[in-house]
């Protein structure tokens, strides 16, 4: 089947589907949307909970597993789907495949680097710096 300049604008877009790509996508977003509103109501209880909000507080709190081990979570969580709209955004807008692995390949050294010095500052409060 032609798709050439006279096939018909149905012939052209025909077989071109997702053909079995994309629907991981689109549950790993919800996935990662759905921890978020969750982990964000755990953040926003938390932090509504404790006596106040001075630095001594919130390090103790951010010391214990209850408050290190979701907070983590929150920050891998975050920087994932961040990095994952922004990549859809990429796919959508740039229409130059090298500009495109570029900006994809810029956009997971910021995430991971955002991520692990995320990591690092909790870590660092959690155990003691």
């Amino acid at each position: 089947m032609s798709r050439g300049k006279s096939a018909s604008p149905l012939a052209k877009v025909r077989g071109l589907g997702s053909a079995g790509e994309g629907g991981e996508h689109w549950l790993y977003e919800r996935f990662t949307s759905v921890a978020l509103v969750l982990l964000s109501a755990w953040l926003a209880y938390a932090l509504f909970t404790l006596p106040d909000l001075n630095v001594g507080t919130l390090q103790a709190w951010l010391a214990s597993p209850l408050g290190a081990v979701p907070m983590a979570l929150f920050i891998v969580t975050s920087f994932a789907h961040g990095l994952d709209g922004l990549k859809v955004v990429v796919d959508d807008y740039v229409h130059v495949e090298g500009n495109r692995i570029a900006l994809h390949f810029i956009l997971n050294m910021i995430a991971i680097a955002g991520a692990a010095l995320a990591l690092f500052a909790l870590a660092q409060i959690a155990f003691g710096a």
